[in-house]
């Protein structure tokens, strides 16, 4: 399609929210010619992947698993970088160990090997479905990744021209029963169907293109950065900085300046104008389209999915250390309580506080000791809640939670608790909300259900003035850190480079 012409270049891009969407779109923007400002209200670069030290206790409050790393290596070759040369990434053996509520677990990680002799350990008859499960899961990851999570999806005619392809895989599917066709063992399926949960959706609703997650993590492993998630965060600050991009911290963006139906900058909350040719949005879609730009400045499919979107569950995490160390637990930890789909009903569907639970517990300390003093661990619990339209009163329920958790790891995993936890303290849905700006306190934007992935997502080229682009969680392909990687890889299509001359960008299209 023929581009129009105007005067004078697109130079300057503003990018709003400094999560790994954000980092990844400044990034990228700067290697295509863009002066690249960007701007987040946290104390530090990350977004959500935020770090708190408490009496020599470090703790990653955001992502603690890194699937793809080719993704984050990526961004350093644009500038002929080597990222081995910021940040350690280090595959672990282990990638997760599912605990059971009988006391009984399941190792996952390492080669196909590996994994079949823990199946073998605890559900022989499974073994065969569960390569078969592998190879549908490889078939999906070849479309719904390598195909299809870096281009863009804002004309719905792509999406039509996958369906065949889509029926063909089944994805009409939810991943629990992609998974229950493949295993028999109601602990496996468990297992190997909690990978929406990563990103913020119910195994029983997600559609199960999902699954690609299964193959993502078998093709790639799964990493940890030396030093935590905050190094890898500093690793791309100092990037950053060599290429001259300029960051703003504890600085909030209040809304989107627009003339003549084109953004021209943004507003800060304290009145300042910053002018730019583009803008890229690393905020959640529902907020920016709901705060930060007015009823007239939006297009009706931004306002629909804005008004009736499906938001993802909350997240309660526990932040604690101890002072002694638990050698005996695994990096990652999945602690599946006694019910797994009343469960997710009650958190996704009925929104309510149940008394039991499942969690992750996330150890660094198995992998880095830094993370702790001497003889010590550090720890973080997470369990998936309600969002706050469930309208829970945490000030009370927080307290109450975190006395369940601490006194079923003290019966479990981490005997001897009690006596030994110490510095904790706690995230509810509501510090989402207001530190991160998360309507409802969703833990990861709009939930990925069928009709909220793709072209029914929020789009990567901004539904409402020209020259807005919108990366992260909640447009395509989706939240998880290979997913909002993938977000800024689009900008890649749909962005020209700096010394094209283009009116509505949104007309530039490059063919995958």
């Amino acid at each position: 399609m023929e581009a129009k012409q105007f005067p004078g270049p697109t130079q300057h891009a503003v990018v709003v929210g400094a999560g790994f969407g954000g980092i990844a779109a400044a990034l990228r923007l700067r290697a295509r010619g863009y002066t690249v400002e960007i701007i987040d209200r946290c104390q530090r670069l990350g977004g959500r992947a935020q770090v708190h030290v408490r009496d020599g206790f470090r703790h990653d409050a955001g992502p603690t698993v890194i699937t793809a790393p080719f993704l984050f290596e990526e961004l350093f070759a644009l500038f002929g970088r080597n990222i081995a040369d910021y940040v350690t990434l280090k595959p672990l053996d282990t990638w997760y160990r599912f605990q059971f509520a009988d006391g009984t677990h399941f190792n996952y990680g390492g080669s196909i090997e590996d994994t079949l002799a823990e199946i073998r350990r605890i559900a022989p008859e499974d073994e065969q479905g569960y390569l078969e499960l592998v190879e549908a899961s490889r078939r999906i990851y070849e479309l719904g990744f390598e195909k299809l999570a870096h281009v863009p999806f804002h004309n719905p005619r792509k999406l039509i021209a996958l369906i065949p392809s889509m029926a063909r895989l089944g994805l009409y599917r939810s991943v629990w029963q992609l998974v229950r066709r493949y295993l028999k063992s109601e602990k496996l399926r468990r297992a190997f169907s909690i990978q929406p949960l990563l990103v913020g959706g119910n195994p029983f609703q997600t559609t199960s293109i999902y699954n690609l997650i299964h193959y993502l993590e078998r093709a790639h492993g799964i990493h940890f950065a030396m030093g935590g998630t905050g190094a890898l965060v500093d690793a791309l600050a100092r990037l950053m900085s060599e290429q001259g991009i300029n960051t703003r911290l504890n600085t909030t963006v209040d809304r989107i300046c627009v003339e003549d139906k084109r953004v021209r900058g943004v507003f800060l909350d304290t009145g300042e104008r910053i002018d730019a040719d583009i803008v890229v949005s690393n905020t959640d879609p529902a907020f920016l389209y709901s705060s930060m730009l007015n009823d007239r400045q939006s297009k009706a499919t931004a306002k629909l999915k804005t008004r009736f979107a499906r938001k993802s569950m909350g997240l309660f995490v526990l932040f604690f250390g101890t002072t002694r160390a638990y050698e005996d637990v695994e990096h990652h930890t999945i602690w599946l309580g006694k019910r797994y789909k009343d469960l997710l009903n009650d958190i996704f569907n009925r929104k309510v506080l149940s008394e039991d639970f499942s969690m992750y517990l996330h150890r660094p300390t198995a992998t880095d000791p830094t993370f702790a003093p001497d003889g010590c661990d550090s720890f973080y619990a997470l369990v998936p809640v309600p969002n706050l339209s469930a309208e829970i009163d945490w000030s009370v329920e927080g307290h109450r939670l975190r006395e369940r958790m601490v006194e079923a790891l003290d019966e479990t995993i981490l005997p001897g608790l009690r006596d030994c936890i110490t510095s904790d303290f706690c995230m509810t849905p509501e510090d989402f909300q207001s530190d991160y700006l998360s309507p409802d306190g969703a833990g990861f934007s709009i939930a990925p259900t069928f009709y909220q992935s793709a072209w029914f997502r929020y789009h990567n080229v901004g539904e409402g003035p020209k020259g807005l682009y919108l990366v992260g969680a909640g447009t395509h392909p989706g939240a998880g850190l290979p997913g909002v990687l993938s977000s800024a890889k689009v900008l890649d299509q749909v962005v020209p480079a700096a010394d094209i001359q283009v009116a509505d960008c949104r007309t530039y299209e490059v063919s995958p």
